[in-house]
């Protein structure tokens, strides 16, 4: 129907809505909408000039091509307004590219009105998928389900075109609502009511809230029963995956795969660190699971607060409890003092985007400390450290009865590979007072440290009524042996939540599938009723991907999936497509080298890892399976020196550092061996396996007091992480 029909009764709605955020989200470009200076300004990157011009009511950018040349470009629509604006250019077949250089529309007292580069410090070449007419830079694929109204992408793979279509070319009434023809014929024939309304779903979720007697903390008078409003504002406002055609009413995962709590996109407490938007620190938060709902504190309409300064916060928190300086302890008036300033710290993204974290935490300079992550003292008491930030606090009184239980030093230690994290994480995921996305965060966790310590508990994962939990869970069976993963996940097969299912459908892809040879591949399903609906699975598996052929990460998906189906033909061909598209994808270099190996193509295999390393020379798992192929071939001398660039690359030292002892150890350099050995259980102590050969190589050096200790120590990893 479009937000004219919607303007007519819904008056102040309309007001608050135009010139908002969300109805600037995408615009034509025009003498009105084009902020930045186009008054044949110039922009220099790394030696690339971008030019800014106008001709009448056009505007034209010139910048480097994919070919890295020269071209000029109209712009064809402006997308954003504050604090920045890009423009969008047109590179045939139906594509729409953001340039990464911005106009900073701030003011000049801010540092803003200039142009900028998203990636100020690097050289970002024709070439690189980070480069503008790259991938992650496409509107088609990236950002127009976001800016516009019920968008439909429409890729051809076969011609590699987009037909994208909008219904509104900004973020409108029924982008939130949903269509609105019903409730337009509702309202014409004097028919709505609050239960027919003509929508498929309420938003309304504020509720009533009132202080009981002597508390300090409002509560709501009936519990949140719906999460429509969140999920439907998380389908934007969150870090995640788009599945299939969105539907109105149903749960964010039914459409989307949400992101979880690991790095490098939140440090180990759950802040945020990479851009993950609003919603998945959110649903960590005290306020979520009291049953704060998003205009509890935001106007839907204007995207403002719905009171400014601590008086949002005001609304629930008793001021003459929480805003004086009995509780904040900081002068009146000062920074200190701003509820947001220490419960939800920003941090800045695309250069100039400061954004609040949602998961509205106490200041923890101890976890700081044991973790590394930030905390709100310190990104304000910048010229300070966090151990005088925790000795501050202990001086107010401050203690944290949680400081060796944290959730986050679990976290931590098990994204250095330390499986003494284990029961902590274990625990974590069986916390139903913990939020669900913590516990499908430690389950993920888990599962990449040990994974059979996962099956006790697994089916009660299952069996969870929160689908975040049954999808990490369905997730982190993976490397349980086939017939334990089809008596678990066949059940899933018939989830009522999309993205539980598809998790299914990878993890039992192979489960009925049958080799070109006619010979059964892995376990057979139990009956004919089985096998049917686990066909009608891996059908809605591949109709649900084959919306997004235009991603190489899906691509990616697919081919695993078709090479367990026994499609190799497939599954090859598939990789070959997303590294057209990106070639810098590590994963489908690495997988399409493993396919032409198992094919005995191993010509093949290296000419695939050896363009990748000139594409990337610092992709560590590129290294490494270059390695085990010389190793293969008997190259000993080249696969050592690619297991030590591999281990020199590698993140947190662990497995490539460990193969990398056994090949040194394997061509009688001992010494060194043990050297590599000793430097990765310092930097991440725990790894049996490291342990292991700790023990094993101490012993042949004559070293018989550190093959003890290690033995001591591997005996004691194994009894906290549970392991026999």
């Amino acid at each position: 129907m479009g937000s004219a029909a919607c303007a007519g009764c819904h008056e102040q709605a309309t007001v608050d809505w135009t010139d908002s955020h969300h109805d600037l989200a995408m615009q034509e470009a025009t003498p009105e909408t084009v902020l930045g200076d186009f008054n044949n300004a110039t922009f220099d990157h790394f030696g690339v000039t971008t030019t800014f011009s106008r001709e009448g009511d056009a505007f034209f950018i010139k910048t480097d091509n994919a070919a890295g040349e020269l071209q000029t470009y109209p712009v064809a629509y402006v997308f954003g307004v504050e604090p920045l604006q890009q423009y969008l250019l047109p590179l045939g077949n139906g594509r729409l590219q953001a340039l990464s250089v911005a106009w900073d529309s701030r003011s000049k007292s801010e540092g803003g009105q200039r142009w900028y580069h998203l990636y100020p410090e690097e050289e970002i070449a024709a070439g690189d998928p980070l480069h503008w007419t790259g991938g992650f830079f496409n509107w088609n694929t990236s950002c127009a389900e976001c800016h516009s109204t019920d968008v439909k992408k429409q890729y051809d793979a076969v011609l590699d075109r987009f037909d994208t279509h909008y219904e509104q070319i900004d973020v409108g009434c029924e982008a939130c609502h949903g269509p609105g023809s019903e409730h337009v014929g509702r309202a014409s024939a004097g028919s709505p009511s609050a239960t027919q309304t003509g929508f498929a779903m309420s938003l309304k979720a504020r509720g009533n809230w009132r202080w009981s007697v002597g508390a300090d903390i409002a509560a709501r008078t009936e519990p949140l029963a719906s999460s429509n409003q969140i999920d439907t504002c998380a389908r934007c406002h969150a870090r995640r995956g788009t599945l299939g055609e969105y539907q109105y009413g149903r749960p964010l995962l039914d459409t989307h795969r949400l992101a979880t709590v690991e790095e490098p996109l939140y440090w180990p407490d759950g802040q945020i660190r990479g851009e993950v938007y609003v919603y998945g620190s959110f649903i960590q938060s005290k306020m979520h699971q009291a049953g704060v709902a998003c205009t509890n504190c935001h106007n839907p309409h204007s995207n403002q607060l719905v009171v400014e300064g601590n008086g949002v916060c005001a609304q629930c928190h008793l001021a003459t409890t929480y805003d004086n300086t009995r509780h904040h302890r900081h002068q009146i008036a000062s920074a200190g003092t701003a509820c947001v300033d220490c419960h939800m710290p920003s941090q800045v993204f695309m250069g100039v985007d400061a954004r609040r974290d949602h998961s509205m935490r106490i200041p923890r300079p101890d976890l700081s400390l044991s973790t590394g992550s930030p905390n709100a003292c310190n990104q304000c008491h910048t010229g300070q450290s966090a151990d005088w930030a925790y000795s501050a606090m202990v001086n107010w009184g401050v203690t944290f009865k949680d400081g060796r239980t944290h959730p986050a030093r679990a976290f931590h230690a098990a994204g250095r590979g330390d499986v003494r994290a284990i029961p902590a994480l274990i625990e974590t995921a069986n916390n139903q007072s913990a939020s669900g996305m913590l516990r499908a965060s430690a389950i993920t966790h888990v599962s990449r440290l040990l994974p059979e310590r996962l099956v006790p508990s697994l089916p009660v994962w299952l069996g969870s009524s929160d689908p975040l939990i049954r999808l990490a869970a369905t997730g982190a069976s993976g490397q349980l042996p086939p017939d334990q993963r089809l008596t678990l996940l066949f059940p899933l097969s018939q989830d009522p939540v999309l993205a539980v299912r598809m998790a299914a459908a990878e993890q039992l892809a192979g489960m009925n599938s049958t080799g070109p040879a006619g010979n059964s591949n892995l376990t057979v399903a139990q009956d004919q009723h089985d096998n049917n609906a686990l066909n009608v699975l891996f059908n809605e598996y591949l109709r649900v991907q084959s919306r997004h052929l235009d991603m190489p990460s899906v691509l990616t998906q697919l081919s695993h999936f078709q090479q367990a189906r026994g499609d190799s033909a497939n599954a090859l061909s598939l990789l070959r497509s997303a590294l057209l598209k990106n070639p810098q994808n590590s994963t489908a270099r690495v997988n399409l080298a493993d396919l032409y190996r198992a094919q005995g193509q191993e010509a093949d295999a290296r000419e695939v890892l050896e363009e990748g390393i000139s594409l990337n020379p610092n992709d560590a798992a590129l290294w490494f399976s270059l390695a085990l192929l010389e190793v293969r071939e008997g190259n000993g001398e080249p696969a050592l020196i690619a297991l030590e660039r591999a281990a020199a690359l590698e993140d947190i030292p662990g497995y490539y550092h460990y193969v990398f002892a056994v090949a040194q150890h394997d061509q009688g350099r001992l010494a060194d061996a043990l050297a590599t050995l000793r430097s990765t259980h310092l930097a991440a102590p725990g790894q049996p396996h490291v342990l292991a050969a700790l023990v094993q190589y101490s012993q042949e050096a004559g070293d018989l007091p550190s093959a003890h200790r290690y033995r001591d120590e591997l005996r004691t990893t194994a009894q906290t992480a549970g392991l026999r």
